[in-house]
């Protein structure tokens, strides 16, 4: 794999969920890389409210407040590139909400989606997006 100086990439829910439930794994490190100015992400207004209704499910993430995850979500948003979606692609995947991740990473021409579930976006790469766990991500960004 090619070491670039930073990467670009769509975050799915399913690495929020994890940095907010561990500071020790990858998940967390590929939000440092993006402090860091590594890793450069984007998100849609979509995308944003899957965010939030995920992490806002009762006892998902029990260590935060609502008001906490709102800051959070205003936090990434803030690091995040906006992105509109004026096409969809949809059913594409098998689950509608993995959906507007993939048409967020081809409108946004992102070339990643980091996840922890890589088999939600099989056949993705048919679209020029490839879907990678946060330690792959971690491998790319860092040489």
């Amino acid at each position: 794999m090619p070491i670039i100086p930073y990467v670009f990439a769509i975050l799915d829910t399913s690495v929020l969920v994890s940095v907010l439930r561990s500071k020790r794994g990858a998940s967390f490190q590929v939000i440092q890389a993006i402090r860091a100015g590594n890793l450069r992400v984007s998100v849609s207004v979509a995308l944003v409210l899957e965010y939030e209704s995920v992490l806002l499910r009762p006892g998902l993430v029990p260590s935060f407040t609502t008001e906490e995850i709102h800051q959070i979500l205003d936090a990434v948003c803030l690091m995040a590139q906006h992105h509109k979606v004026f096409f969809a692609w949809r059913p594409f995947l098998k689950d509608p909400n993995d959906d507007l991740v993939l048409e967020l990473a081809v409108a946004a021409s992102a070339p990643y989606i980091i996840t922890h579930n890589i088999s939600d976006f099989v056949g993705s790469d048919t679209l020029g997006v490839r879907a990678i766990t946060p330690s792959i991500a971690l491998k790319i960004i860092k040489p």
